[in-house]
C-alpha cells in the first residue's frame, strides 16, 4: 500500500511539474519570479525536474515516429515535368533570339531602320494586293483576303494601292519622320468614314445579316463607325458627321488649313484646265492683284512649277527650310532715302534692277528698294558665260504696283544699263532675266555676284547617340564602381569627333578622385586622347571628352547655310565648324579682332584656312573685303590666284611679306588720319557717312571720298617670316594688332611650330583670339591657349577654339571644304570681275633694286649692325658676333660694309673703330644703306 501510495505521489507530482513547465513555457516573463522562492530542498528539486524533461521527450518522439503517408507516384508525372522543361526552354531561347534581334534594331542607323520599315510596308502591299486581287495565293492569301475584307469590305482593292503609296513616300522623304503621325492620323480618320458611309449606302446591314453581307459592305470597320450614328441619331445625321470625318481627313493628309480650302480649290482648277492662270492675263489689274495676293503667296508648289522645277522641291513642309537656305543675307541699312517717282519703271530698268539687287543686293553702298528685294526672290544662278538672257520666272511683287506685259519683257538685251538708283513701282512679273545668285552693285558699271550656296556640297544629318556611346558609359560606371568612386554618368552630347559625358560627383567627393583615374579611364575605353574638364562651365558636373570611334566630317556649306549665317550680312562672318555639343561654330573676324592659328602637320590648320577665305568669298564683295595673302610655302594659297579680292598678287617672298606688313601700317595710319579729321572712332561709321553723304571732301580738294574696304591679312606660315626679318616682322605685327582694329584692319596669323621665338610675347599680348589645333607638345599647347589641351587632340581638324574674353577654350570639330569646291567658288568670282591690286604695295620691291649689289642678301644684319655700332658708339667686331650671333668672317664682313659707307673708321687692330655717325644721324644713314635716299 505504501509502495503505491508512493507511485500515486510520484506520478501526481510529475503531473504537476508537467503543468507547471507548461505554463512557465507559455509566460517566459513570469517564470523569473516564480524562480525566485525555488528553495527547496535539492531532493524535492530533483524530483521535479527528473519527469519535467522526460514527458515532452516522449511527446515530441511520438510526434516524429508518425509522419504523414506520402502519395502512391503518379505514372504521368515524369512527362509532364519533361514536357514543362521543354517549353520553359524553348520560350527562353525564342525570347533570347528576338531580344537580340531587337538590340540590333536599335544599333541599326536610322536611315537603314527607315527603308526597312518602306521596303515592309512594299511587301505587305504586293501580299495583300495577291490576296485581294488575284488567285494567286495560298493560305497565307486566303487569311489576308479574309482579314482585309473582313476589315475593309467593298474597298479592300485600295488597301495594297494605300500601302504602296505610304512606302515611296517613306522611300523618298526619309528626312521628314515629323510628318508620320499627321499622315496616319489622316488616313485613320478618313477611312473611318468612308467605310462607314459605304455601309449606310449598301443599306446598314446588322451583324445579324452574317459575315458576308457586313464584307459586301463598308466591312467591320464601316460597320464599327456607322452602326452607333445611326442606332443613337439616325442616317440623316450619320451622314454629314460622317462625311465631317472625311473631309477632316483629307485636310489633315494634305496639311491644308480651313482657311485655305478655296485657294487650294482655285489652284486645283488652275491645274486642271479649268480656270485660266492669273498671271497669263495681260490685263490682270491691281484689284486682281489684292485680291489673289494671299492664296498665291500660300502656294509654292506653284510657283515651282513656273520655274521649271520639280513640285516635290515645294512641298510645304519644309518650305521654311528652303527659304532660309535661299536667303543671302538682309539688305544693309542705309541712311540714304529712296526718292520716290509717279511714273513706272520701264522695262530695261526692271531688268537690270532685278539683276543688281537679288535677295538683298546692295547697289553703290544702298539697300535696294523692297520692291526689287521682292521681284527677284528666287532667281538661281545660271552660267554667266551665256549672253542670251534664260527665262527664269520669279515670285510676284507687291500688290500695288502694276504689272509688265511678257512681250515688253521679252524685248530685254543684257548691255542696256539703267539708272539703278531710281525707286518707283515695279511692275511684278519679269520672264526674260539672266538666271543670277545675289548680285551686288559696285562703283561703276560692274554688278558683282555672290557664289551660290550650290557650289558647296552638303553633309549627312549628325547623329546624336550611338552603340559606342553605351559602351563608353558602361565602361565608364565600371571604372568607378571598381575604384569605389561614388559618381555615375548623368548624359553626355555628342559630336563629329568627340563625346563629351557628364559625370556628377556624390557628397564629400573630391574632383581630383577623377581627374586622378585619367590613365585607367583611357585604358577602359581603349582610346589614349582621353580630357578631363573640371568643371564643366556653367554646370555642377565634370566632363570627360573621349573621341568617338565612328567619326563625322563636318562641311563648310552646312555652317553657311544656317538661318544665323542668312541673317547676318556682316562680310566678315566666317564659318569654323561644329562644337561638342553638336552646335555649329560661326565667329565674327570684326569683332576678334585678330586671331592666331596654330598646330602641327596634318592637325587641320591649312583646311581652317581655306574655310576662312572660302567664307569671306561666299559672302563679300571686293568692296566689302580686301585680302593680302602671305604664302611662304607656294603650295597652300596658290588656288587663290587671281580672284578680285586681293589687294596684290599672292606674296611668296618672305622679304617681301615683311614689305607688305610695313605697308599695311602705313595703310593703317592713313585710315586713321581720316578717322580723326572727320571726328569718327570706327571704319563703320566712316563709312556709313561716306554711303549717306554727310562726309564730303574739303572744297578744292580733288579727292573723292570712298568708304573703306576692310582688310584682312592671313599670313600661312609665321615662322618662315621671323626667320628672315624678326625685327621688322614682329614689329609691324605688333603695331597691326595693337592699333588696327578701330580701322577694319584684322590679322590672321598661322605658324606649325608654335615655339616661343617665333610666336613671341609681345605678339601673343596683342592677339586676343587663339584657336589651337593638335600640338606635339605640351609646351607648345601653353605657347598658343596659355594652359594644357591642344597636346591632347586627336588631329584632322580637331581643335580648341579661344575667342577673345573667353575663360575657357570650346572644343570643336573644324569645317573641311574640298579642293572642288574651292575652284569652283575661285572661277565663280573670278568670272565676275579681274582682280585690282594696289601699286605702293610693292613699292618697296622696286626701291631694294637700288641697293648696293655688294651686300646682297645681308641688308638686315647690316642695318642691325649699324643701329647697334651708332647707339652704343662702339665699333667692335666681337660685339657684333656676341649681339648679332654670327661667325667671325660675318662679323669682319659687316664691320668692312660699314666702313665703306662712313659708318665706322678703318681698323687700329686690337681697339675698337671709332664710330663717325652720331645717333641722331642714324635715320639717314639707315636711308642711304637700303637705297631710299
Amino acid at each position: 500500500m505504501k509502495q503505491w501510495a508512493h507511485v500515486s505521489t510520484v506520478t501526481s507530482t510529475g503531473n504537476l511539474t508537467s503543468m507547471a513547465s507548461r505554463s512557465s513555457a507559455a509566460k517566459k516573463p513570469p517564470a523569473k519570479k516564480a524562480a525566485a522562492p525555488a528553495k527547496a530542498p535539492a531532493k524535492k528539486a530533483a524530483a521535479r525536474k527528473a519527469p519535467a524533461k522526460k514527458a515532452p521527450a516522449k511527446k515530441a518522439a511520438a510526434r516524429r515516429a508518425a509522419p504523414p503517408p506520402k502519395p502512391a507516384p503518379s505514372p504521368t508525372g515524369g512527362v509532364y515535368r519533361f514536357v514543362r522543361a521543354i517549353w520553359l526552354g524553348l520560350a527562353h531561347a525564342v525570347g533570347a533570339v528576338f531580344r537580340g534581334i531587337g538590340q540590333g534594331a536599335k544599333n541599326l542607323d536610322p536611315a537603314h531602320r527607315k527603308d526597312g520599315v518602306a521596303l515592309l510596308l512594299l511587301g505587305l502591299s504586293l501580299i495583300v494586293a495577291a490576296g485581294t486581287w488575284s488567285n494567286l495565293r495560298g493560305p497565307v492569301g486566303d487569311l489576308v483576303e479574309i482579314i482585309v475584307t473582313g476589315a475593309f469590305g467593298r474597298l479592300d482593292l485600295l488597301v495594297p494601292i494605300l500601302l504602296a503609296v505610304i512606302a515611296v513616300r517613306f522611300i523618298r522623304h526619309p528626312e521628314k519622320p515629323e510628318a508620320n503621325g499627321r499622315i496616319v492620323i489622316g488616313l485613320s480618320a478618313l477611312a473611318v468614314g468612308v467605310l462607314g458611309q459605304v455601309h449606310i449606302a449598301v443599306g446598314s446591314p446588322a451583324r445579324s445579316a452574317g459575315m458576308q453581307a457586313i464584307r459586301d459592305a463598308g466591312g467591320l470597320i464601316g460597320w464599327g463607325a456607322a452602326t452607333p450614328l445611326t442606332y443613337t441619331m439616325g442616317e440623316v445625321l450619320a451622314v454629314p458627321l460622317l462625311v465631317l470625318l472625311t473631309v477632316f481627313g483629307l485636310l489633315v493628309v494634305t496639311a491644308t488649313p480651313v482657311n485655305a480650302i478655296p485657294q487650294r480649290l482655285r489652284l486645283l482648277g488652275v491645274k486642271l484646265g479649268l480656270l485660266p492662270d492669273p498671271e497669263d492675263d495681260e490685263d490682270y489689274t491691281e484689284d486682281d492683284e489684292r485680291y489673289d495676293e494671299q492664296w498665291r503667296e500660300s502656294l509654292p508648289a506653284a510657283r515651282g512649277r513656273k520655274r521649271g522645277r520639280p513640285r516635290e522641291a515645294y512641298d510645304p513642309e519644309d518650305a521654311e527650310q528652303e527659304a532660309l537656305s535661299r536667303r543671302r543675307g538682309r539688305p544693309r541699312r542705309s541712311a540714304v532715302p529712296q526718292p520716290e517717282m509717279d511714273r513706272p519703271m520701264d522695262a530695261v530698268d526692271v531688268a537690270a534692277a532685278a539683276a543688281a539687287a537679288l535677295d538683298g543686293a546692295v547697289m553703290h553702298g544702298m539697300p535696294p528698294s523692297p520692291i526689287v528685294a521682292d521681284l527677284t526672290q528666287g532667281v538661281s544662278v545660271g552660267d554667266r558665260e551665256d549672253t542670251t538672257p534664260v527665262p527664269t520666272p520669279v515670285p510676284a511683287a507687291r500688290p500695288q504696283q502694276d504689272r509688265l506685259p511678257r512681250a515688253k519683257a521679252a524685248d530685254l538685251t543684257k548691255t542696256e544699263v539703267p539708272d539703278l538708283t531710281k525707286a518707283a513701282p515695279v511692275p511684278d512679273e519679269i520672264r526674260d532675266l539672266p538666271p543670277r545668285a545675289e548680285q551686288l552693285q559696285l562703283s561703276g558699271d560692274i554688278t558683282y555676284a555672290l557664289p551660290s550656296l550650290d557650289l558647296l556640297e552638303r553633309g549627312g544629318p549628325g547623329k546624336s547617340r550611338s552603340a559606342a556611346n553605351d559602351a563608353v558609359v558602361a565602361s565608364l560606371t565600371t571604372v568607378f564602381t571598381e575604384f569605389k568612386v561614388d559618381a555615375r554618368v548623368t548624359g553626355f552630347t555628342r559630336g563629329p569627333t568627340v563625346t563629351r559625358y557628364e559625370v556628377e560627383l556624390g557628397p564629400a567627393v573630391k574632383v581630383e578622385r577623377i581627374t586622378a583615374l585619367t590613365k585607367n579611364i583611357a585604358y577602359a575605353v581603349a582610346s589614349p586622347d582621353v580630357r578631363i574638364i573640371s568643371p564643366i562651365p556653367g554646370k555642377s558636373a565634370v566632363g570627360i571628352e573621349i573621341p568617338n570611334t565612328d567619326r563625322e566630317m563636318v562641311n563648310l556649306g552646312d555652317v553657311l547655310r544656317l538661318a544665323a549665317a542668312a541673317e547676318d550680312d556682316h562680310p566678315m562672318l566666317v564659318a569654323l565648324g561644329k562644337d561638342v555639343e553638336g552646335g555649329y561654330v560661326m565667329a565674327n573676324i570684326a569683332k576678334m579682332p585678330h586671331v592666331l592659328v596654330a598646330g602641327a602637320t596634318g592637325s587641320g590648320k591649312s583646311s581652317c584656312i581655306n574655310c576662312l577665305i572660302t567664307s569671306i568669298m561666299m559672302r563679300a564683295t571686293p568692296e566689302d573685303v580686301r585680302m593680302v595673302l602671305v604664302d611662304p610655302k607656294r603650295v597652300e594659297l596658290t588656288a587663290y590666284e587671281g580672284i578680285p579680292h586681293l589687294i596684290t598678287p599672292i606674296i611668296t617672298n618672305p622679304k617681301r611679306a615683311a614689305e607688305a606688313l610695313q605697308w599695311v601700317v602705313r595703310e593703317m595710319d592713313l585710315r586713321y588720319d581720316d578717322l580723326a579729321a572727320y571726328g569718327y572712332r570706327h571704319i563703320d561709321d566712316f563709312n556709313e557717312a561716306v554711303r549717306s553723304g554727310k562726309v564730303k571732301a574739303p572744297e578744292g580738294s580733288e579727292r573723292e571720298l570712298q568708304p573703306y574696304p576692310y582688310l584682312l591679312v592671313i599670313v600661312d606660315e609665321l615662322a618662315d617670316l621671323m626667320m628672315v626679318a624678326p625685327r621688322d616682322v614682329e614689329d609691324a605685327i605688333v603695331r597691326i594688332t595693337q592699333l588696327a582694329r578701330a580701322a577694319g584692319i584684322h590679322l590672321v596669323l598661322a605658324t606649325q611650330r608654335p615655339s616661343v621665338d617665333v610666336v613671341t610675347g609681345l605678339i601673343k599680348a596683342n592677339v586676343p583670339s587663339r584657336l589651337a589645333f593638335a600640338t606635339s607638345s605640351l609646351a607648345d599647347s601653353r605657347v598658343i591657349l596659355d594652359q594644357p589641351g591642344a597636346e591632347k587632340l586627336i588631329g584632322k581638324g580637331d581643335g580648341l577654339f579661344l575667342p577673345m574674353g573667353a575663360n575657357k577654350p570650346t572644343r570643336m570639330q573644324g569645317a573641311f571644304v574640298t579642293e572642288d569646291e574651292v575652284a569652283a567658288v575661285v572661277q565663280h568670282c573670278k568670272d565676275q570681275m579681274a582682280p585690282v591690286f594696289r601699286d605702293d604695295v610693292v613699292v618697296g620691291t622696286k626701291q631694294k633694286k637700288e641697293i648696293d649689289e655688294e651686300i646682297g642678301d645681308d641688308l638686315d644684319l647690316l642695318c642691325q649692325a649699324a643701329e647697334l655700332v651708332v647707339s652704343t658708339q662702339f665699333g667692335s667686331t666681337s660685339m657684333l658676333q656676341r649681339k648679332l650671333r654670327v661667325g667671325f668672317a660675318k662679323a669682319g664682313r659687316l664691320m668692312d660694309l660699314m666702313e665703306s659707307r662712313g659708318v665706322v673708321g678703318p681698323s687700329e687692330g686690337s681697339k675698337a673703330r671709332d664710330v663717325l655717325v652720331k645717333a641722331d644721324e642714324l635715320d639717314g644713314v639707315l636711308a642711304v644703306i637700303r637705297g631710299e635716299a
